[in-house]
């Protein structure tokens, strides 16, 4: 079953949809791996390419396109399309274990309730620009989304625990966002306020699990919003993020429920991180969040080494089937990182304590966690370029660039 969780995360990975259209041309390596020490977790780690193509084939063309081992999601987006200030955006995405659960109850990894899933995705989006207030923009988006997914056993699912039967879903999402953050592991200035609505109607609502236990509602919908601040002091080079976020909703199932818990900035594109703890290891259907992490220099140019300290903390109302004591969930962290002088690469180590979170003997979560990020970009290396078919690996493998 790790294995199945290890290559869900890395296709999970792969659906950072964006809330509006990214100007910037992009070509990312994300890697990121986090174990709680016990062993008796899940193992989360995502690893996934990322590019972003503006002027794709076009002026008025651009693609994303991220690819994960065993998926790929992609969209072409085409600027005004719906008019002056709207793009239409196109996407498509599937693949293997993208849909698939894991089931974390209590203090409890349970392998014998998780369940592989496989997926396919189609999309239309509207990418609204407003008037900018200042120098920060404010972008819209509505999206439909179709959605279809298989479920099987996994070598450890219990045979007598019924899996769902093949869902299709179709998904509504609207939102605004007020500034926005880079799909960077950490950029040094960044300022979010949003607000979001997402709403799922199923087509095959059902029961499963021992005897029914457990349903696939028909309809769920979701609330959230957040407030991101990334701040770099320009005198020392210290660096701090602080954020807020909170969610509620109605009918959700474990399939839609909130999951919060773990130290993975890149595994989604609202991460609900709380150090120490399992990744997704609380199922919330109404959460408040807050947390901040505090960034300073150790090398002499202030930027190769750094140091860091983070603190989250949460209110939760767990979802139905998945009750514990006490609503108020901590989790404290620390990290080490490098940056090298090209800025291409970044290697940060963490570790995380959660301290309401519930173990074997008694409370107290630990874990450690690695996240890597190439930036060919920086590097100038054509990983990959859409409309030249010279730029490519086999740049590489001549010897004309290396790392």
């Amino acid at each position: 079953m790790k294995r199945t969780l290890l290559a869900g995360l890395l296709c999970a990975a792969a659906l950072p949809a964006s809330a509006q259209m990214d100007p910037e041309r992009r070509q990312l390596l994300q890697v990121g791996f986090e174990q709680a020490l016990d062993r008796r977790g899940p193992l989360a780690a995502y690893a996934y390419y990322h590019l972003n193509a503006p002027l794709f084939l076009s002026p008025k063309r651009s693609l994303r396109l991220v690819l994960a081992p065993g998926y790929a999601d992609s969209e072409v987006a085409f600027a005004q399309a719906l008019g002056g200030k709207t793009d239409l955006g196109i996407g498509l995405a599937g693949g293997a274990f993208a849909d698939s659960h894991t089931e974390i109850r209590g203090h409890r990894y349970i392998k014998e309730e998780s369940f592989r899933g496989d997926g396919v995705r189609a999309s239309l989006s509207a990418y609204h620009d407003f008037p900018p207030y200042g120098p920060v923009p404010l972008a819209g988006l509505a999206r439909v989304e179709v959605h279809y997914a298989k479920f099987g056993h996994d070598r450890t699912t219990d045979p007598f625990f019924a899996i769902p039967e093949p869902q299709t879903e179709v998904n509504t999402r609207a939102g605004l966002r007020f500034g926005g953050k880079e799909p960077m592991l950490s950029p040094n200035l960044a300022m979010e306020v949003s607000a979001w609505y997402e709403g799922s109607r199923r087509l095959e609502p059902m029961a499963y699990g021992y005897a029914g236990d457990r349903r696939v509602e028909k309809t769920s919908r979701l609330f959230w919003g957040r407030a991101l601040l990334i701040y770099n002091e320009t005198k020392s080079e210290n660096r701090f993020v602080a954020a807020v976020s909170a969610g509620t909703s109605l009918r959700a199932d474990r399939f839609s429920a909130f999951r919060l818990g773990g130290d993975l900035p890149m595994a989604a594109e609202f991460p609900l991180s709380l150090p120490g703890y399992y990744y997704q290891e609380l199922s919330a259907k109404r959460f408040a969040l807050i947390g901040g992490t505090y960034i300073i220099p150790m090398s002499r140019d202030r930027r190769t080494w750094t140091t860091s300290v983070t603190v989250a903390s949460a209110l939760v109302e767990f979802a139905p089937g998945f009750e514990q004591r006490g609503k108020s969930q901590t989790g404290v962290g620390g990290g080490l990182a490098y940056l090298s002088k090209s800025k291409a690469w970044q290697v940060l180590t963490s570790y995380g304590y959660g301290v309401n979170a519930r173990r074997a003997r008694g409370h107290g979560g630990h874990t450690a966690g690695v996240l890597v990020q190439f930036d060919f970009q920086r590097a100038q290396i054509p990983f990959f370029h859409p409309t030249d078919p010279k730029a490519g690996l086999h740049h590489l493998l001549r010897g004309r660039r290396s790392f």
